[in-house]
């Protein structure tokens, strides 16, 4: 027992079996496929955040119909596992980006996957804001589109930044997933090369960078909400 921890051990210090260039692929890969789909989950969450919002605050009967019915759709998709979520979305990954395999082909599900999650979050920012100002804003004839852009966005900002740092957190383990079933990233190289092949070098190496991808990016998220964050 003791020799084979330390057989593992020195493997993984030595790391005999990592190769360097497909390290740097595979972090290529997964901040790839990070970037896109959280500025995709940023933009598709952030309007169905305000819609939820919106819909939920009007007395209009329509319109808690529509909350009722995005709110729906929100939670479903909430509610399914990510693994399960890239199956069932194959037949349109190839219907729109024609492949199923590689960073590009996980970018549906990881967009579909994460922006309910932040459309969420968006809901709860806005929820938070002191209610008295929404209400000046309404009460001095301020339209819709005007009340979002000069009192909600502004005033939510550091939590809707703090969101999206959550949010592109999740989404590289969500790429490590996808990377399981052929996505390619950090996932794929610790999966496939690492565990198929018994290699815990390269296993450890691929979990190291994404450790270091998580901390730079809670590192850029803290820094930018406590920026904007005037309180």
């Amino acid at each position: 027992m003791n020799d084979s921890l330390g057989g593992i051990l020195q493997e993984m210090f030595t790391m005999p079996n990592v190769k360097w260039d497909e390290v740097w692929v595979a972090t290529y890969e997964t901040i790839y496929m990070t970037v896109i789909s959280t500025i995709f989950a940023f933009i598709f969450g952030l309007i169905l955040g305000i819609l939820l919002f919106l819909s939920a605050k009007s007395e209009s009967k329509a319109a808690r119909i529509f909350y009722s019915v995005v709110s729906f759709i929100v939670n479903l998709f909430r509610a399914i596992p990510f693994i399960i979520l890239i199956l069932l979305l194959i037949p349109f990954t190839s219907l729109v980006l024609g492949t199923i395999s590689g960073p590009t082909g996980a970018l549906p599900a990881l967009i579909i996957g994460a922006a309910p999650f932040y459309a969420r979050l968006v809901e709860i920012a806005f929820k938070e804001i002191d209610k008295g100002v929404i209400e000046a804003a309404w009460s001095m004839g301020a339209t819709t589109s005007t009340v979002v852009k000069k009192v909600l966005l502004p005033e939510a900002m550091p939590a809707l930044i703090s969101g999206i740092t959550v949010t592109a957190i999740a989404l590289v383990g969500s790429t490590a997933i996808a990377g399981v079933i052929g996505a390619g990233g950090l996932g794929n190289l610790a999966y496939l090369t690492g565990f198929t092949r018994n290699q815990n070098d390269v296993i450890f190496i691929a979990t190291l960078f994404i450790l270091v991808l998580v901390f730079v990016i809670q590192f850029v998220g803290d820094w930018a909400t406590n920026k904007l964050d005037k309180r």
